[in-house]
């Protein structure tokens, strides 16, 4: 007779509900801590990224700042001698104005510089989704600043066709010879200023090809109306204002004052 074989079955020890919480616990804390420890580490790469960006675009800035500081004193410039042009004008007819007067302040009536901004650093930020590395305040003003970059860009070609009628106008009554003498005189101004230049110039009498009253009013006013509509000054003088402001807000949110 076969003898039956017994098995023995080992015995386990259950776990109660305690040690099953507390290992849960355990995963659960390890998972959650691992969590924080990568949005930390993602929150420390992504501020050093930005901080990269915020040195890039405050040289930006400033690069456009120095050319902001140069259009607003072109245009300014500009302004002062059609406001002369056209007192002239307003009390005298052409013919009694000494002709180097008229070349002289006349010739900035199609006054011309373009504001060009050094965006190269937003422009790859704005492409690459990486504005969302700056805190919601600063990419908000960053994208004001463009605005009025783009602004300021838009008001130049809107008034393109009135200074391309302008110089047309001016055609007809001065002679390209003795205006791009007094162009080179104020050119050579920018850098070295000679007053006696100047006057010597407007005190001389280059010939006129007209001295028509009507062709010099016509002329007026298309100056009137360019620079009644263009605010060259104020948009660039707002626009140097933002500038300031942001380059401060870039300074302080990333500690690079004194980097």
């Amino acid at each position: 007779m076969t003898k039956m074989e017994v098995h023995h079955h080992p015995h386990v020890e259950r776990k109660n509900f305690k040690e099953y919480f507390l290992e849960f616990l355990m995963i659960f804390l390890a998972v959650t801590m691992g969590f924080f420890a990568e949005t930390i580490r993602e929150g420390i790469t992504e501020h050093q990224r930005a901080k990269v960006y915020a040195e890039s675009m405050i040289k930006d800035i400033e690069a456009d700042t120095f050319q902001l500081r140069s259009y607003k004193e072109y245009f300014g410039y500009c302004v002062n001698q059609i406001d002369t042009f056209m007192q002239l004008l307003a009390t005298h007819e052409p013919k009694q104005i000494p002709s180097g007067k008229l070349y002289w302040y006349g010739l900035f009536g199609a006054a011309h510089k373009n504001f060009i901004p050094n965006d190269a650093t937003f422009q790859e930020m704005k492409s690459s989704g990486s504005l969302r590395y700056f805190e919601k305040d600063v990419a908000t003003d960053v994208a004001k600043y463009d605005r009025f970059c783009r602004y300021l860009q838009s008001n130049e070609v809107m008034n393109q066709g009135i200074y391309t009628e302008l110089r047309k106008c001016r055609s007809q009554f001065f002679e390209f010879e003795y205006l791009d003498i007094a162009n080179n005189i104020y050119q050579a101004n920018r850098t070295t200023f000679q007053r006696e230049k100047i006057d010597s110039f407007i005190n001389s009498n280059p010939p006129l090809l007209s001295n028509d009253k009507i062709l010099f009013n016509q002329y007026v006013e298309l100056v009137r109306s360019r620079f009644i509509r263009v605010t060259n000054v104020a948009y660039a003088d707002s626009l140097k204002q933002q500038a300031s402001r942001l380059i401060t807000e870039l300074k302080k949110e990333y500690n690079l004052n004194n980097d």
